[in-house]
């Protein structure tokens, strides 16, 4: 037997909540989540493929540009979905999973890697990385965790010079798996093995504390830091699709 599908009655339950409606039952749901940079990053779940459109058609219109939502890669019928909506693809990212080991690659000749003891230097760093980002992709192409990250000092390690702070990596303490959330090297140290002595130096530290892995997200757009990473022996697990609404 064939049923029909009734198009739902969309309602808007709270200022970033929406529900599709099908004779008084909630058959689907849209919601809007700001992010800590001030970004709307959307999500809609519905139990008929058919009612994705209604919602995102009702959502859309009342919320400001630009919006985002994010979808597992090998997802292609919502992307497709979101795409139909008048949504194009931001960013690619990479998930790794990274094995932790023992042993650390030697960094340049005057440099040495440890905690960032100093917070005015840290700060420093971050504020001359920030610009040089700024002058290239933009910051506001990272991702909005990098964007908005608090600088606590415990959280990063990072390589020392006789002129200051020169490149660091944030270790995010996540449940199950540290993860990876950002290696930076001042443009004029780069491509001297910072990244790589920061990266297996932290491998080596959780290695010694019992830590068989952590994770990573990786922009395919960036083909050094996905061959840092696959030389460090990270394994790609999946990955996921950054799309916008400009």
């Amino acid at each position: 037997m064939n049923f029909l599908h009734h198009r739902p009655v969309i309602t808007r339950v709270a200022e970033r909540h929406w529900h599709a409606l099908d004779d008084d039952r909630v058959v689907g749901r849209a919601e809007a989540s700001p992010r800590p940079d001030g970004r709307l990053f959307l999500s809609i779940d519905t139990w008929h493929d058919a009612d994705f459109a209604p919602l995102a058609a009702a959502m859309l219109p009342e919320l400001p540009r630009p919006l985002y939502t994010v979808v597992d890669e090998t997802d292609a019928a919502l992307r497709s979905r979101w795409e139909s909506a008048g949504f194009t693809t931001r960013r690619r990212e990479r998930e790794y999973v990274v094995p932790t080991a023992p042993g650390t690659v030697p960094a340049p000749p005057g440099v040495t890697i440890g905690p960032a003891a100093d917070p005015g230097s840290l700060r420093s760093l971050d504020e001359v990385i920030r610009a040089e980002v700024e002058a290239t992709v933009g910051w506001a192409e990272l991702p909005a965790e990098v964007i908005s990250r608090p600088l606590d000092p415990a959280a990063y390690t990072v390589a020392m010079a006789e002129d200051g702070y020169v490149g660091l990596l944030r270790l995010a303490a996540v449940p199950r798996q540290p993860r990876i959330g950002l290696i930076a090297v001042r443009a004029d140290r780069q491509r001297a093995g910072i990244g790589r002595a920061l990266l297996t130096h932290v491998l080596d530290a959780l290695h010694h504390k019992g830590i068989p892995t952590a994770t990573a997200e990786v922009n395919e757009a960036n083909p050094a830091a996905v061959a840092l990473f696959e030389g460090a022996g990270a394994r790609r697990v999946g990955g996921n699709v950054e799309l916008v609404l400009r």
